[in-house]
């Protein structure tokens, strides 16, 4: 009691929030922080070009081919078209581009069983460089073909739109326009589907016997090398632009100088498509990278705003509801 007998007029009593209010008001606001942080900085630097890469792909189908030894071409034979693609980690890292190494061979059933890329019927060997997030052609690195061109090769760019693209044909020595043609389901997995050809075009010369061209006066010609793809068939997935199943019918052949028709087919293939363990091995890799960019860009954005707002709010409520009373005399 003070020294006048009266009772000391009470103090207003302080608050202080409960602990575990203010934990859920920070860990909301945390989360609230990082949704747009991983929809707008970690989901796109995730969208890059692998340049560990070491896949090989295999078309087969029916064909032609010209046989040399025999001088005549060789019909209705199995074809096989195998590409092995290996990444340049050290040159990647260095360049800060996606550094690929291309073996392809086109095998026919007696150099498939010789199980040797320098006997197959043709053996060629490329080098790609990409800028890792828009995919298209970068010139450094010791590139082979130098003049590459074009949106897609050995994959498409990530978020595909529904819209035509240019694919580089090696063969050709240039970019194919393919346009959209809607959606197409490869081992349970939907993709983006586009098609094109090639008309027949000149892409060379090669030096022959005469009488290959219908010149068999002449001993040896440079014959006029020409080629076509009357039905060019990508399915592509959507997000990360790998190619899940393809399909090719090229036709190569021979001409004489100045000629207006074929006088040699050197290989035909008749709708050369990805063999089912190439479109399984594929789906599986578009599956799982789709898988892990939807994780950053979407659900993981989406669920840390919904669970950060949710938190939020009942941090508040509880900082203001919950708030205990502390008094003194």
């Amino acid at each position: 009691m003070p020294e006048s007998g009266k009772p000391a007029t009470p103090v207003p009593a302080a608050a202080t929030a409960s602990p575990r209010s203010l934990v859920l008001l920070g860990l909301g606001v945390f989360l609230l922080v990082l949704a747009p942080l991983l929809a707008w900085y970690v989901a796109p630097r995730a969208k890059v070009t692998p340049v560990d890469v070491d896949v090989t792909t295999v078309f087969t189908g029916t064909g032609s081919y010209f046989d040399t030894d025999a001088l005549r071409t060789v019909r209705r034979q199995k074809i096989t078209i195998t590409r092995h693609v290996l990444g340049d980690v050290a040159a990647s890292e260095r360049s800060g581009r996606a550094v690929w190494d291309v073996s392809t061979t086109v095998d026919t059933p007696k150099t498939l069983a010789l199980r040797d890329p320098r006997r197959a019927f043709q053996w060629t060997t490329e080098r790609w460089v990409t800028d890792r997030r828009t995919n298209a052609p970068v010139h450094c690195c010791e590139e082979a073909p130098a003049r590459f061109d074009g949106d897609a090769y050995l994959k498409f760019p990530f978020d595909l739109e529904k819209r035509g693209y240019r694919w580089w044909d090696n063969t050709l020595g240039a970019a194919v326009p393919l346009r959209y043609a809607g959606t197409k389901t490869v081992q349970g997995y939907t993709g983006y589907r586009f098609t094109g050809t090639v008309p027949a075009t000149r892409t060379g010369s090669r030096q022959v016997p005469g009488r290959l061209v219908g010149r068999p006066r002449q001993g040896q010609i440079q014959a006029e090398e020409w080629y076509a793809n009357s039905g060019i068939e990508l399915v592509v997935d959507r997000r990360t632009g790998r190619i899940i199943d393809a399909a090719i019918s090229p036709l190569k052949t021979l001409r004489a100088p100045g000629g207006r028709r074929d006088a040699v087919t050197l290989l035909r293939g008749e709708y050369l498509r990805f063999t089912p363990a190439t479109q399984r091995a594929q789906v599986r890799l578009a599956q799982a990278d789709s898988e892990k960019l939807e994780l950053v860009g979407g659900v993981l954005p989406v669920g840390a705003a919904a669970a950060g707002g949710v938190l939020a709010l009942t941090g508040v409520v509880l900082v203001v509801l919950g708030r205990q009373p502390r008094g003194r005399s």
